[in-house]
């Protein structure tokens, strides 16, 4: 596909629209050249920290579901790198981009425009504008990673009240030792029965 070119798979609700996106989410960048390299290597550095978080956690026996989200948004930041990194290097003379190595844009192509419609006159937002319910357009990467924090955020009491549990399991007992006084009544009776 060449830049900006659509093909509907599901009527006009699900869209593959090809797009590049130089910056982070939402198209935003910062201090041009620098601040890309300094983006790419960022995400290098969270996702080698990402990995080491994944394995300390199954190592502690986390929450099965954690795990997988964690997994998601490691998984989602990887794929993102792999265009960053190398996206610029393999496609150098395509669609107008002058990038490099670790200067690549993420290429987004999925498009879920569901309801297409405009704001009402009286709205004070944007009256009688165009309104797209849905208009980003993003990849499989992105709704890795938004499916992982989202899940963490809802289930959080869940996944974090398990951990306490099992390591209040794993505590040792203490056994309290028993009252000699209680003893030695019980040895009285004992002997006044007799």
């Amino acid at each position: 596909m060449i830049l900006h070119t659509e093909r509907k798979i599901f009527g006009d609700w699900f869209i593959l629209h090809f797009t590049e996106n130089e910056g982070m989410a939402f198209g935003m960048k910062f201090f041009d050249v620098y601040g890309k390299y300094a983006l790419t290597i960022l995400r290098i550095g969270v996702s080698i920290f990402g990995f080491w978080y994944l394995i300390t956690h199954i190592r502690k026996h986390a929450n099965t579901f954690f795990l997988v989200c964690v997994a998601l948004i490691l998984g989602g930041a990887i794929g993102n790198i792999i265009d960053c990194v190398f996206y610029g290097v393999i496609y150098h003379d395509m669609n107008q981009y002058n990038g490099g190595f670790l200067l690549g844009w993420v290429v987004d192509m999925l498009y879920f425009p569901i309801v297409e419609t405009h704001y009402p006159s009286w709205s004070p937002i944007k009256p009688g504008q165009e309104f797209v319910f849905f208009s980003p357009v993003f990849n499989l990467a992105d709704a890795a990673i938004s499916i992982g924090v989202v899940s963490i955020i809802i289930f959080q009491k869940r996944f974090f009240r398990q951990g306490e549990e099992v390591e209040a399991a794993t505590e040792p007992a203490t056994v309290e030792p028993a009252n000699d006084t209680n003893n030695t009544e019980n040895s009285e009776n004992k002997n006044e029965s007799i």
